[in-house]
């Protein structure tokens, strides 16, 4: 391509915009920033300076809080959509500012006055954060007690989280700020693992140790022992290896997606249908509804569906089905005000990702509807 010089590598865009890479990625994904050009040859990208105003108004709305399907009617949409969806979104973030306060309020109230060791270092929160996401997705049949564990793999300068219940899958990536020694791996089960979290996020720093002798950890003061499980634990990579690339994506308001699977919680099976600016999620059972029917945005308006803005690419399947058992979950260990919803096939894991933590992946399994869906 002619004049590649003038374009930025991501890297250097990314600087000068002030998003991080796995952000402009994500963007181009979801078609929100497209790079200007992509190398065919090494699939790298590149971008004009003349993109850079679109870029830092992006930063600025999504620093704002606004979902990504929001932000496109601001960037892409007429003025006064936009101007409106502004409005929208500033009374919204005074409600929960309000609800926040109120909740802190009583919070506050009831408060009264080495040879054969990896030593990998973490902050104490973000270890936290990492356990309380991946914990949901662990299994509870006594048959395969390595499912009821979480696995901790030690390697590459990273730090993996895994936890399977064979109907989805959590993974969280921790970067270390230090790490000495080769690889670890140790099964923790999970009930010990969210106590452990709990002391975790009360420490400024944590340092692990693995070793012949077992796992140890060290915060300030204090230190723990991590009692370890010998099961078999899936092969998880593979899993991951195996799984077939995305053809279809959709983006999505996380939590009022949590909420509208939430609202059929009873149910076996829900589905989720789209449209080319909406999903609709109703009972599998439910006949008639489609992009248009039920209430918007939660308003239980209909008690048969729940019909939300979204942004949905190419030609999506129909509809796809989820146990809303699994599927919640996977949106509450989320992190951001947005869900990108990455489907290969109706009968193949959905991967459940975010623009605001790309460290974070879920995989969920849909369910079959049956020969009416």
């Amino acid at each position: 391509m002619d004049g590649t010089t003038e374009l930025l590598s991501i890297s250097a865009f990314a600087r000068r915009v002030g998003l991080a890479a796995s952000a402009l990625r994500f963007y181009d994904d979801c078609r929100v920033l497209r790079p200007a050009w992509v190398d065919g040859a090494t699939g790298y990208r590149f971008y004009s300076p003349a993109q850079e105003a679109r870029a830092r108004l992006l930063r600025s709305l999504r620093e704002a809080g606004l979902p990504l399907a929001e932000v496109t009617v601001v960037l892409d949409g007429p003025e006064h959509e936009g101007r409106a969806v502004l409005e929208r979104h500033v009374e919204r973030m005074r409600d929960q500012a309000r609800t926040a306060e109120a909740a802190v309020a009583v919070v506050l109230r009831s408060l009264s006055a080495a040879s054969g060791i990896t030593e990998v270092r973490f902050g104490g929160v973000e270890l936290a954060s990492a356990v309380r996401q991946v914990v949901p997705s662990v299994g509870s049949d006594v048959e395969l007690p390595a499912l009821g564990c979480v696995l901790v793999e030690i390697d590459d300068g990273e730090v993996r989280l895994v936890a399977t219940d064979r109907y989805r899958l959590s993974m969280r990536v921790l970067r270390p700020t230090s790490f000495d020694g080769g690889p670890g791996r140790l099964l923790v089960r999970a009930a010990d693992l969210i106590e452990f979290g709990r002391w975790a996020a009360r420490v400024h720093e944590v340092t692990l140790q693995v070793g012949p002798d077992g796992a140890r950890a060290r915060g300030g003061t204090e230190s723990r022992v991590l009692v370890t499980a010998d099961d078999p634990f899936p092969a998880y990579r593979e899993m991951l290896a195996a799984l077939a690339p995305p053809q279809y994506r959709v983006i999505v308001d996380r939590l009022a997606l949590r909420a509208a699977v939430g609202s059929h919680a009873g149910a076996a099976r829900i589905a989720l249908s789209f449209a080319d600016d909406e999903l609709v999620v109703s009972r599998a059972d439910h006949s008639g509804t489609g992009p248009g029917s039920g209430s918007r945005s939660g308003s239980g308006s209909s008690p048969g569906s729940v019909t939300l803005p979204a942004v949905c690419h190419e030609d999506l399947p129909r509809r796809i089905g989820f146990d809303p058992a699994v599927l919640g979950p996977a949106l509450e260990a989320g992190v951001g005000p947005d869900v990108l919803l990455e489907i290969s096939a109706v009968d193949q894991p959905v991967v459940v990702r975010s623009a605001d933590q790309g460290s974070f992946t879920t995989l969920v399994m849909p369910v079959a509807l049956g020969a009416s869906g």
